[in-house]
């Protein structure tokens, strides 16, 4: 399920078929892949969808005309490369689950409630840090038949762009200390457990604003020994 990483350990990624995560049998290519040299245009096009990002869309709980249920939180991080330096520029996106574990899709039919004040959708671009903040809702889990009593943990998914749609790549983010890890064959997928740990937030203190929202850090490494894992775009 991995995208791109051209210097990471394989173990480090989902493989294409993970027995444990079912539909990955269904989700990859069955031939090679045939690889496309990249033109001028790919190299030197417009940056993909940067300039539709508005002031606000970063922050998921005040875009429409009430406050979403559930616990407020704040995620920042770094996007960086191999040798820790910032990668400014960088179009990062997030989708997630409300507070009750449902996402605002039709194919979404858990039986739990929709909040009309929240979709569950964000934009920012890094600036000449690397950096990116949002301010959401914490997920909740949700069943996903998968296989019996099957549950996600609580979890936000990040997609990044670089100068173009060829340069995407697609992680999650999970919360410190959730008791469904171990019963997860997503997270499982990834067979280092080194890098299983890179997916997983921290909660930083001088993130949390007093009597507002607990804060978390979810830095973003794009390649190396120390890359965060990435798979293949999906709803799960």
């Amino acid at each position: 399920m991995g995208l791109i990483y051209p210097t990471g350990s394989a173990a480090a990624h989902p493989s294409n078929d993970s027995p444990g995560y079912k539909s990955t049998s269904l989700r990859h290519p069955k031939q090679p892949l045939v690889l496309l040299p990249h033109t001028l245009s790919e190299v030197t096009g417009p940056v993909y969808g940067h300039e539709t990002v508005r002031p606000g869309d970063d922050d998921l709980t005040r875009q429409h005309a009430g406050e979403p249920l559930g616990e407020r939180i704040i995620v920042r991080g770094r996007v960086l490369d191999e040798d820790g330096r910032p990668v400014p520029d960088t179009l990062v996106e997030i989708w997630q689950a409300n507070a009750a574990g449902r996402y605002v899709h039709v194919k979404d039919q858990h039986p739990a409630p929709l909040d009309p004040n929240f979709t569950g959708a964000g934009r920012a671009v890094t600036d000449a840090e690397g950096r990116y903040a949002f301010t959401s809702i914490k997920p909740g889990a949700y069943p996903w038949r998968n296989h019996h009593n099957a549950w996600r943990p609580a979890h936000i998914h990040f997609s990044l762009f670089g100068p173009s749609f060829l340069s995407r790549l697609v992680t999650q983010m999970y919360f410190p200390g959730d008791p469904l890890f171990p019963f997860d064959p997503i997270f499982n997928a990834i067979t280092d457990p080194r890098a299983r740990e890179r997916l997983i937030s921290r909660f930083d203190m001088d993130t949390t604003q007093p009597e507002w929202a607990l804060g978390y850090v979810f830095d973003i490494v794009l390649r190396g020994r120390d890359q965060t894992p990435t798979e293949e775009p999906h709803d799960d």
